[in-house]
């Protein structure tokens, strides 16, 4: 495993999404949540009225209980009953896990990552098709900093809007599959669903 793909396990583990500038000044905003059962286990989705804005896997109860207690944090306030980007992704998530939808529309808020990071996640999220992968390095070529492989790993790592910003098509150099947040089987089943992998046996 490189130290890119290391930094992509370690950053999901022990950093929570970049929350970028200081919740405590941050104005209150509108915000909503919702729990999705799906292939690859519970997701949580967060949307802001200017899009979706997390999306958290394994979410058991205490996992979610963790991300929305920072969500509130950062947003000012508990979660409201309606959220229309809400029930955008939940229709776009649940096609895609039916292999009825290659790319999503719902509009994303982007407030959740910044820097470096936010420059990798968007160029990920904007020249890595369904269906396809890109290398660490690959992916720090195109945000101009090709001695930042390792720095893409942590920023995958943070990633605060798996599968739709598809870090899961971040891949080894070598050919293999890489590391992955998220864990290994999750990166296996979505390359499976897109086509990349074989679909498992079992």
């Amino acid at each position: 495993m490189t130290n890119a793909e290391q930094d992509d396990q370690e950053a999901f583990r022990s950093t929570p999404p970049d929350t970028g500038r200081d919740a405590a000044v941050a104005a209150p905003r509108d915000w909503g949540r919702t729990l999705l059962e799906s292939p690859i286990g519970p997701l949580l989705l967060a949307a802001t009225r200017k899009g979706l804005v997390q999306v958290l896997f394994h979410a058991d109860e205490p996992t979610a209980d963790r991300a929305l207690t920072r969500l509130e944090q950062r947003f000012g306030g508990p979660p409201l009953a309606e959220i229309p980007h809400l029930a955008t992704a939940t229709t776009e998530f649940t096609a895609y896990f039916a292999g009825d939808v290659r790319a999503f529309t719902v509009p994303l808020d982007w407030d959740l990552s910044s820097g470096f990071s936010a420059r990798v996640l968007h160029a990920l999220a904007e020249s890595v098709p369904y269906g396809s992968v890109v290398g660490y390095q690959d992916l720090a070529d195109r945000v101009g900093e090709p001695g930042a492989a390792r720095a893409g790993g942590a920023a995958m790592g943070s990633n605060p809007l798996p599968v739709i910003v598809p870090c899961h098509r971040v891949v080894a150099s070598d050919g293999g599959i890489g590391g992955f947040g998220g864990g290994l089987e999750t990166k296996r089943l979505l390359l499976a669903l897109e086509g990349v992998l074989p679909a498992p046996l079992f």
